[in-house]
């Protein structure tokens, strides 16, 4: 079973950039699709990306498309979240995880919604 661990959050003005890394271990990082989640107070859990195994597929909520890519270190099984132009709205606890059946692109992960086990988070406030 794969294990998680999110770091880079922080506090940001409104507009700044952040970068996000989610390091992993415990199996074959490279066949297996990862994403990221996040989580604002008062609300559900939320799929913000995700990128397949070998880094060819991104899928994105349409709330962060544009803003927010995702990318992925196979050599040192990392994937990362750059958060560009960010706004207030992003301010949540965020998430990374990692899918429980390998080889599926990013898209399939996301619609199969079986999104795997996530980390502790780490927290991103944006300030107006």
């Amino acid at each position: 079973q794969v294990q998680v661990v999110e770091s880079g959050g922080g506090l940001v003005q409104a507009g700044g950039s952040l970068r996000l890394s989610c390091a992993a271990s415990g199996r074959t990082f490279s066949t297996y699709a990862m994403g990221w989640f996040r989580q604002a107070p008062g609300k559900e859990r939320e799929f913000v990306a995700a990128i397949g195994g070998n880094g060819d597929s991104t899928f994105y909520a349409d709330s962060v498309k544009g803003r927010f890519t995702i990318s992925r270190d196979n050599t040192k099984s990392t994937v990362n979240l750059q958060m560009n132009k960010l706004k207030p709205e992003d301010t949540a606890v965020y998430y990374c995880a990692a899918d429980r059946k390998p080889y599926y692109s990013a898209a399939s992960y996301y619609t199969r919604g079986d999104f795997g086990s996530y980390g502790q988070g780490t927290s991103v406030t944006v300030s107006s």
